[in-house]
């Protein structure tokens, strides 16, 4: 089986691309049935953002798989496969993993960093799981991603600097004050750069939030967005000596805010700083304001020069999360290299306990006299001697499986014991019911992928030391009338 992811995303397709390749949410789940029922898929999970589509699945053959996902695309949106084909990306089993771990991360994401992908991640899992359309492979994966993407925002800094110029603004408004506690703010301009600094200063405790446009009906709405008070220019320029922190973003030409006009709201209000951010292009704000006491003047450049220390800031803390996800690929493909262990097992744990019930049944043929006692011990005894002598070459085939030539040795071991035919008809049942996995018994908790995959192998070691426990309680007497009769057949 292989894992496979197609999309397209934010570099690969304009906005007016991506936009016709969204999910609705109420959608979804469809789409994921869609999706399972496609040729070769086994598992599936959709991630929609604004910024990307990405599909990935689990499928049994590489072959055609990228014309089968394109045709589920393009049976879905209603788009002939020539007008996005050039937009997609595609990637394959190692490629994938590292770019699902990249994407949760906050690493492929046109914000470097961002936390906001980590959630939607979530979602798209634990909603394609609820579908049922996950597996075996997928609960592992999207859960190892999951919590990897965690431990880097944990144990790393890359969220914790501003790299847009609104949130930009706002923290250097936050160095001068320490906090917006009890500041009044005014904001001069209803654009989108203005809006998206309101909904900071909304967040930081301003005391009181003034907008001010030329357009007043602007001014109205963005002050509803923000909880804030609208007011017209003429009446923002008489409240300059109330204020604190002045944010302008108007797109005037000339210069909305003179050095006199500062200068007198200055002298009405001694001993108080006020903060002017200018991020307007052309200023909004006369630069010779800078000179005036009290009055400390950020321009664009200013706050692009703290985004971009701050972006190098967080590129260097993503080397560090690269290196996480390059031990968490190790962890997850010796997971699968362990994964195929099972069958093997099972396979000699079959075989072992058909020969084990044969042997039994025609021992007890040639023992009529034995009474119930005596067969039972006779039979947990003999039991004992199956599991020891299979627990050292099942923990050795465990560790070989998650070695360089893993494969070889699974080979190998099922021919020694003559496994073939049995591990092929297991190997072929897994893959059938892998997208039947229960999403109840997966969620839980995210299975380890040091531990040793054979679930059913531990319980039934562990059944076995109960047994031989009990077997040892049994009547000394017992136990030798059986040990003489298994003599007196052999002889």
């Amino acid at each position: 089986m292989h894992i496979v992811v197609v999309g397209l995303n934010y570099r690969t397709a304009p906005v007016e691309v991506r936009e016709r390749f969204t999910f609705a949410e109420r959608d979804l789940p469809q789409a994921l049935q869609e999706l399972k029922r496609t040729k070769s898929v086994l598992e599936g999970v959709i991630i929609a953002t604004c910024n990307r589509t990405e599909i990935y699945v689990v499928v049994d053959r590489l072959h055609m798989c990228g014309y089968f996902i394109r045709s589920f695309m393009e049976q879905w949106f209603g788009i002939p496969r020539q007008e996005f084909t050039q937009h997609l990306y595609m990637y394959e089993d190692e490629q994938a993993i590292r770019h699902l771990f990249r994407v949760a991360c906050g690493l492929d994401s046109m914000v470097l960093g961002e936390t906001q992908i980590l959630g939607q991640v979530r979602n798209a899992f634990l909603l394609s799981q609820s579908e049922k359309v996950t597996g075996t492979w997928f609960n592992m994966l999207f859960k190892q991603a999951i919590t990897l993407s965690k431990r880097a925002h944990s144990e790393t800094a890359i969220g914790e600097s501003a790299v847009s110029v609104s949130y930009a603004a706002v923290e250097l408004g936050k160095r001068v004050f320490g906090s917006f506690e009890g500041k009044k703010v005014l904001i001069l301009g209803a654009g989108k750069m203005s809006e998206l600094t309101a909904k900071h200063l909304s967040g930081g405790g301003a005391a009181e939030v003034l907008v001010a446009n030329r357009t007043f009906g602007r001014a109205q709405e963005l002050a509803a967005k923000c909880d804030g008070i609208p007011c017209s220019m003429q009446e923002a320029m008489q409240r300059l000596q109330d204020i604190d922190i002045l944010i302008s973003s108007t797109g005037a030409e000339g210069y909305v805010i003179t050095s006199a006009q500062v200068a007198h709201s200055m002298k009405q209000r001694p001993n108080r700083p006020l903060f002017i951010i200018d991020i307007a292009v052309p200023r909004d704000v006369d630069p010779s304001i800078g000179e005036l006491d009290n009055v400390f003047l950020y321009d664009i450049d200013d706050l692009e020069g703290i985004v971009e220390s701050n972006m190098e800031m967080r590129r260097g803390e993503a080397l560090k999360i690269d290196w996480m996800i390059e031990e968490e690929m190790g962890v997850f493909a010796n997971w699968l290299q362990t994964l195929g262990v099972r069958p093997v097992i099972r396979a000699l744990q079959e075989k072992s306990s058909s020969i084990h019930e044969s042997t039994m049944e025609s021992l007890f043929n040639k023992l009529p006299e034995l009474d119930e006692r005596q067969r039972k011990v006779i039979r947990r005894l003999t039991k004992s001697i199956v599991n020891q002598m299979m627990h050292d070459p099942i923990n050795r085939i465990k560790e070989m499986a998650g070695e360089e030539h893993g494969a070889d040795a699974l080979d190998m071991f099922a021919q020694i014991f003559a496994l073939e035919e049995q591990v092929e008809v297991l190997t072929a049942s897994s893959i059938s019911s892998s997208t039947a996995s229960s999403s109840a018994s997966s969620s839980s908790a995210t299975p380890s992928p040091q531990v040793p995959a054979d679930n059913r192998n531990t319980a039934e070691e562990a059944a076995s030391s109960q047994e031989e426990k009990r077997a040892d309680k049994e009547e000394t007497y017992v136990e030798k009338q059986a040990a003489l009769s298994l003599v007196q057949v052999s002889v």
